[in-house]
């Protein structure tokens, strides 16, 4: 492992580390750890919120959606855990949702991205966030035609990983109190060194590096000044896979959001709040 180039935090003055990293080839194994990669897509916003993502665990593949209607007060979600299924499909800026009771197209536009390597274990975990990210779209559901505009998140990570891994993860996107464009990426148990993590506040679209925070299990994040992300909860997908060699105990939660984040007064504020711990 390149210890002594990471962490590493870009866009920077200086080039990536001379690790295997996204979009070229990264092997099965590296550093004593199994590949692991993985791209969510979150579109949160006050009718429907709309989560997609596909998983790879060394050959091993997973792949899920999560619709919250919030005005009807309605959650379809499926899970598939086939390495080659199309239900959920990315190509560059378009994510394709196929399923039965469910056909979704969300088209990504720009945002100022972060890229963070951080150290896990005898690995490290590469991973690259825009927060804020406009999008549009359709969602169709039996009976219902649903047009989506508005913004979300999008992650990419890959890495060799710790054997065990475990974090909680908050994502959204909202407004401060004096009315600008605010979207956050904010984590703990992974790639969250003191300095060049891949914590990340996104003010007018720009992003800046908050200290490290601390999460209130699924109920809240407390920042270095005192400041604390408050959440109400509203839909939750729950997940838990013994594969014996593999593991995974997945919570993930769409809601709303109060308070502040590093100084900045919330107006309003939706998103997501993610815990999961892994054996892989």
């Amino acid at each position: 492992m390149a210890s002594d180039s990471i962490p590493w935090r870009g866009p920077g003055d200086r080039d990536h580390p001379d690790l295997p990293l996204p979009p070229g080839p990264m092997p099965l194994r590296c550093d004593g750890g199994l590949r692991k990669r993985w791209r969510y897509v979150g579109f949160y916003g006050e009718a429907v919120m709309l989560c997609a993502a596909r998983a790879e665990v060394g050959p091993a593949g997973t792949s899920f959606w999560v619709l919250w209607d919030r005005e009807r007060n309605r959650e379809l979600a499926h899970t598939v855990l086939r390495p080659g299924s199309r239900e959920v499909a990315f190509d560059g800026p378009l994510l394709t949702i196929d399923a039965a009771g469910l056909h979704a197209e969300l088209r990504l536009g720009e945002a100022e991205p972060i890229e963070s390597i951080c150290p896990s274990g005898e690995g490290w975990g590469w991973t690259r966030k825009r927060a804020g990210v406009p999008m549009s779209g359709q969602v169709e559901v039996p009976g219902r035609r649903l047009e989506l505009d508005g913004f979300g998140v999008d992650d990419e990570s890959a890495g060799y990983h710790a054997r065990h891994t475990s974090w909680r993860w908050s994502a959204g996107v909202g407004t401060t109190s004096d009315g600008r464009p605010l979207a956050w990426n904010l984590v703990e148990g992974i790639n969250d060194p003191a300095e060049k993590s891949e914590r990340a506040i996104w003010v007018d679209g720009k992003p800046h590096e908050p200290a490290r925070v601390a999460f209130e299990a699924l109920d809240g994040v407390r920042f270095a000044d005192g400041g604390r992300l408050g959440f109400s909860g509203e839909a939750e997908r729950v997940r838990d896979d013994n594969f014996l060699l593999v593991r995974s105990s997945y919570r993930h939660r769409f809601g709303s959001f109060t308070g502040s984040l590093d100084g900045l007064d919330l107006r309003e504020g939706l998103g997501v709040m993610e815990s999961h711990a892994a054996l892989w």
